[in-house]
């Protein structure tokens, strides 16, 4: 996996490619556990290479990507109003 051979977690190596995105990416990790934090936040440290993203677009192109935001999210849920 790439995120190996770079020594970072998967925690990491996600959103150190976002932010090589350009400066209108901005990750929002989020983490059930205290000891997350500290790991995703050294993703703000990691600067990806060229050469390093090229091989991630030539993996998962954007021409590959397909669907929008709401392609992934679970159809037909709803939330219900909860009286106090």
């Amino acid at each position: 996996m790439l995120a190996d051979e770079l020594g970072l977690t998967v925690a990491q190596f996600a959103p150190a490619w976002l932010l090589a995105q350009g400066d209108d990416v901005v990750p929002i990790p989020g983490t059930r556990k205290l000891e997350r934090i500290a790991e995703n936040a050294q993703a703000a440290a990691v600067s990806l290479a060229p050469e390093t993203l090229a091989r991630i677009d030539a993996i998962a192109g954007r021409t590959r990507w397909a669907g929008d935001r709401r392609s992934f999210a679970a159809h037909g849920v709803t939330r219900r109003a909860t009286s106090d």
